[in-house]
């Protein structure tokens, strides 16, 4: 309607409402502060033909510098080529896509990209433009990196942990010196290198101990054959030479092995295995204890393969800690070896006594790191009879095994009389109590003559009898304190039994029956079981191999000793 005045009425902009979609959608676009942009893949390289001022904000780039171009101006060296690869494949099929990538501003200034791109179809379907937008997301992803690099270090210090860990707990389980090496050898293979070896040296600088260990279970028998050869091999190496110097550098450094010298330091054979197993670079970790270097752990990968910069790390840490728990080891073995001599020298052989079958054994407990003060003697007395004993003294150490030798010396003395074995016990008690010979001994004594057993057990386990007819008695009387604690009562009488022509007296220390899996008592009713299946006829030497057989395992806990006596027909 025309105004009534007949002046024309002033210009009025259309409402909101009244703007074609297309128009409010620009102007929405272009006012907003996120980067969009608009592409025409109907144009050769799909170029943009529209950027919002968002957009040469957040680029640097104006807009009369980019229409007509692909975007991927924005691509820098450190973009993700697998990022843009996806981005391409939905730009070529048609289909939204969002991508996080790295960017670079026109200054050269990397930015973190959040990127979507959508299609436009027109009435028919066809994709007649690209739109995209952008959002500068470097902060979060920033942060995002940090928490993750944070994370990453945590793991990575969790792993290092767990590594060391598994080496302290596994040389510290394994006090053999030999399965020591080569449970060390063993555990940083499986972990950091494709193979490698532990070697240990003695005072004057030879290989005393030497484990080859192999990832590959297809190259097991090359690693043991190397491991049997001469290890010139090993000594001949200018890193290995390095590393065991007494100020070697406890952080090793990867390196090339100069494989066109190996030929000069090896022998063909040695030669033909190192190729066989691959040398491309090496680690070598001096193993530090006690002001001095024990030996070195040698870790290889094959020709192309890197170590992990993480295990790097982890091997300088091994140095000490490795090499600790490796002289634990061989300190232990050599205890060991000191205490098993000194034991096996103060065990008597068995005499020959007429009338009597005698058998026994002394067999020491396959943990290495033990020895025990178990003891047996068998002695012809003066008045004609026989002494038995069979001991045990608490502990599992060097004091043991010499206050065994103590006990059995005072034992022979006060039996050598013929003087009952209640009174023998007694003696010997008196004396460890007042003399402080030992801490507390378990024993029994047992004295024969004319069939007549007299026997005193000082909390030891009952002997057991075997009559000619097979039955089994428990030889459960005479008992008394363990050697060593207060008496309770007057404790010097013994107990007697009859042992006739044909019997078989069996006399062990407790770890004949018990263990960690099968308790006293339960092994008291094995032993007999086992007795009452001897076979016909077996003379004290195979009821003792009979009794060993049936009775300890591969896994035996304790020292044993057993002393089997026969009266034959």
């Amino acid at each position: 309607m025309a105004p009534s005045d007949g002046v024309d009425a002033p210009q009025v902009s259309p409402a909101p409402t009244e703007l074609g979609e297309a128009d409010l959608l620009r102007r929405a676009a272009a006012a907003s502060d996120l980067s969009f942009t608009i592409s025409d893949p109907r144009q050769p390289d799909n170029p943009l033909v529209w950027v919002n001022p968002a957009f040469e904000q957040v680029t640097g780039y104006r807009a009369e510098d980019v229409l007509g171009s692909n975007c991927r101006f924005l691509q820098g060296p450190d973009t993700d080529p697998a990022a843009i690869a996806r981005m391409r494949e939905a730009v070529r099929t048609g289909r939204t896509v969002a991508e996080t990538v790295l960017n670079h501003r026109k200054d050269g200034t990397a930015f973190w990209n959040q990127v979507v791109i959508s299609p436009i179809t027109d009435a028919a379907g066809e994709v007649t433009h690209f739109v995209g937008i952008q959002a500068d997301v470097t902060a979060r992803v920033t942060a995002e990196l940090a928490r993750e690099a944070a994370m990453d270090a945590v793991q990575a210090d969790r792993a290092r942990l767990l590594l060391l860990a598994r080496v302290s707990d596994g040389l510290a389980r394994s006090l053999d010196y030999a399965a020591a090496v080569s449970r060390l050898a063993e555990t940083l293979v499986s972990e950091m290198a494709d193979w490698g070896l532990v070697a240990a040296f003695d005072e004057r600088g030879r290989v005393e101990r030497l484990h080859v260990a192999t990832s590959d279970p297809a190259t097991i028998e090359i690693a043991r054959r190397l491991e049997e050869l001469a290890p010139t091999w090993v000594t001949h190496a200018p890193a290995v030479q390095a590393a065991r110097r007494a100020d070697a550098d406890p952080v090793p450094t990867p390196y090339r092995v100069d494989v066109a010298s190996l030929p000069q330091r090896t022998t063909p054979e040695q030669l033909e295995l190192l190729d066989r197993l691959g040398v491309g670079t090496a680690l070598v970790i001096p193993l530090l204890a006690r002001g001095r270097s024990l030996g070195v752990a040698a870790l290889v990968r094959r020709p192309g393969e890197e170590f992990d910069p993480e295990h790097v790390v982890t091997a300088g840490h091994l140095a000490h800690r490795a090499g600790l728990g490796l002289d634990n080891a061989r300190l232990y073995e050599r205890e060991r070896t000191s205490a098993l001599a000194l034991q096996q020298g103060l065990l008597s052989q068995v005499p020959e006594i007429e009338g009597l079958d005698i058998a026994a054994t002394y067999l020491p407990a396959l943990h290495p790191a033990e020895v025990g003060g178990d003891w047996f003697d068998v002695l012809p007395l003066r008045d004609g009879s026989t002494g038995l004993a069979v001991g045990d003294v608490v502990g599992h150490d060097m004091r043991a095994a010499a206050s065994m030798g103590q006990l059995r010396s005072v034992l022979r003395s006060y039996a050598w009389d013929g003087a009952p074995t209640g009174t023998v016990i007694e003696r010997l008690d008196d004396l460890v109590r007042g003399l402080g010979m030992a801490d507390v001994a378990t024993c029994v004594y047992l004295r024969l003559l004319d069939g007549e057993v007299e026997y005193t057990r000082a909390g030891h386990p009952a002997p057991m009898l075997v009559l000619p007819d097979g039955e089994v008695r428990e030889l459960d009387g005479g008992l008394r304190t363990p050697v060593g604690l207060a008496r309770l009562t007057d404790e010097t009488a013994g107990a007697r039994a009859t042992m006739p022509v044909g019997s078989t007296l069996v006399a062990y220390s407790d770890g004949l029956v018990e263990s960690r899996d099968r308790p006293l008592r339960d092994g008291i009713e094995a032993l007999r079981a086992a007795l009452t299946q001897l076979p016909p006829g077996a003379d004290a030497q195979k009821v003792r191999d009979h009794l060993v057989a049936a009775l300890l395992g591969p896994q035996q806990d304790d020292d044993v000793c057993l002393l089997v006596v026969r009266r034959p027909g």
